[in-house]
């Protein structure tokens, strides 16, 4: 049960994954390092970055910084980053996990990500980059980011390691039902990224009827729609008062009439790119 920010998924390697986290896309450098620290207080488990973020540095500095500060060790927090595999060979990638693991300045890496599928199977020598860095132990789960049904079903012809999640653009106005459905046959864990579609969804006229029965905001309404449908997330703020906030979403349940009714505002409407045309 997701009871609590420590609450923890078992992805299919058994690995666990807190199933609420901060992401730190679009979020400035001299920002960082104090973001993850605020948000390791208030009780995150779990902190994703990316290579193309640019701030992976600061965020391993603020993973430091909160451990320290709140006596926690380095199993306590998982870490997620991404590969940006821009067209790159399986020797490349290779070296680029060696960067972001340099960067964060950590032994291991919890969790490393393809972030994109991109166009003529770029994917392929990266993700066999990404087995032989899961073999190592140098990362304790490998998956994917941005894939759909078909890039997975391709994937699975060549792949010794099936990967256990896929982080994908996920909110009220893009639900991705067939997606979501097949990742979990697959046994595969969905995560949400841009769970609050950068803020477009917190007017929705239906969200907010709904926060108000419930004395909640309509982001903490969104958030608790994503959990209770057994996703993961992960989702940004760089205002310590927001971060906190943003969490408080454990005294309460959606009834399932609310539940569909979030689930009715489905627009497949995206803010970020699609995958089919996305070539970096």
């Amino acid at each position: 049960m997701i009871d609590s920010l420590a609450s923890r998924i078992t992805l299919n390697n058994k690995t666990a994954i807190p199933a609420f986290g901060l992401g730190v896309f679009k979020v400035d450098t001299d920002m960082t390092a104090q973001n993850v620290e605020d948000a390791i207080s208030a009780g995150y488990r779990l902190i994703d970055t990316a290579a193309i973020y640019g701030n992976e540095t600061q965020t391993g500095i603020g993973i430091k910084l909160g451990l320290e500060k709140n006596g926690l060790k380095r199993e306590d927090i998982f870490v997620t980053t991404k590969l940006w595999n821009k067209h790159i060979s399986k020797e490349e990638s290779l070296k680029a996990f060696d960067e972001s693991l340099q960067k964060l300045n950590l032994d291991y890496i919890d969790l490393y990500l393809l972030h994109w599928p991109g166009q003529n199977e770029a994917y392929v020598e990266p993700w066999k980059a990404l087995e032989e860095i899961y073999a190592s132990g140098r990362t304790k789960a490998i998956g994917v980011s941005n894939f759909q049904i078909h890039h997975l079903e391709h994937l699975f012809t060549f792949a010794k390691v099936k990967p256990v999640l896929n982080q994908i653009e996920f909110h009220p106005y893009n639900t991705r039902k067939d997606l979501v459905e097949f990742c979990k046959q697959q046994d595969i864990v969905v995560q949400a990224w841009s769970p609050l579609m950068r803020g477009l969804v917190l007017n929705d006229e239906t969200i907010n009827k709904i926060a108000a029965k419930y004395h909640k905001t309509a982001a903490q309404i969104v958030l608790r729609w994503i959990i209770e449908k057994g996703l993961c997330l992960a989702v940004r703020s760089t205002k310590k008062e927001r971060v906190i906030s943003n969490a408080d979403i454990f005294d309460f349940k959606l009834s399932a009439q609310d539940i569909a009714l979030i689930d009715s505002l489905n627009k497949d409407e995206r803010v970020g790119p699609d995958p089919d045309t996305y070539d970096f």
